[in-house]
């Protein structure tokens, strides 16, 4: 695919690559960065075919369901490129680099229980949309803070080490215990 035809000019193109000062991510990392920041979690559902900048999409939700017969492709490299919607920083926390370098090198498609074993997607269901429902019905029942500072402590430190991590857990968790004192835990 030509991508500046499709964008219709080549400098639109560029400039599009260019990282916004205030979020360190350019435009089209930000298509998908942007749900890694919402305090809220992110689930996405899958039905059919899930590939290319779809895939990274996708990829950027914190839950993924998908149906018995979805397929996965990360397919950039067919075009001569690579994942560019933060599908490697996606795709490195959600599986081992053996499988995110098969993935992307080969852009072979995998079915929906491959991505469910390696860690694509959270869970394979007929009705995916129900499980992701229901899913955000049990989180919601839970104290909004405490589910927010979750999410922030895992994206913040995932890949740290184990004293940052411990750092960043004491950080986040002593404004929730305060909260619990004072009896704001809601």
């Amino acid at each position: 695919m030509d991508v500046a035809k499709a964008m219709g000019n080549p400098l639109d193109v560029v400039r599009g690559f260019v990282p916004l000062p205030w979020l360190g991510t350019n435009t089209f990392q930000e298509a998908c960065w942007a749900w890694r920041r919402l305090p809220q979690p992110v689930i996405a559902v899958v039905h059919g075919r899930c590939y290319g900048g779809g895939l990274q999409i996708a990829l950027a939700a914190d839950f993924r369901f998908a149906t018995p017969d979805s397929e996965f492709s990360v397919m950039e490299v067919k075009h001569g490129l690579i994942p560019d919607m933060t599908g490697a920083a996606t795709l490195s926390r959600l599986i081992g680099i053996d499988q995110a370098l098969l993935l992307t090198m080969t852009a072979d498609p995998v079915d929906a229980a491959y991505a469910e074993r390696i860690g694509l997607v959270t869970e394979v269901t007929a009705d995916p949309r129900a499980a992701a429902e229901k899913l955000a019905d049990r989180i919601a029942a839970r104290s909004p803070h405490a589910v927010a500072s979750a999410k922030k402590l895992f994206d913040r430190t995932w890949q740290s080490s184990v004293r940052r991590t411990l750092a960043v857990e004491r950080a986040t968790q002593l404004p929730l215990i305060i909260r619990q004192a004072l009896g704001r835990n809601g």
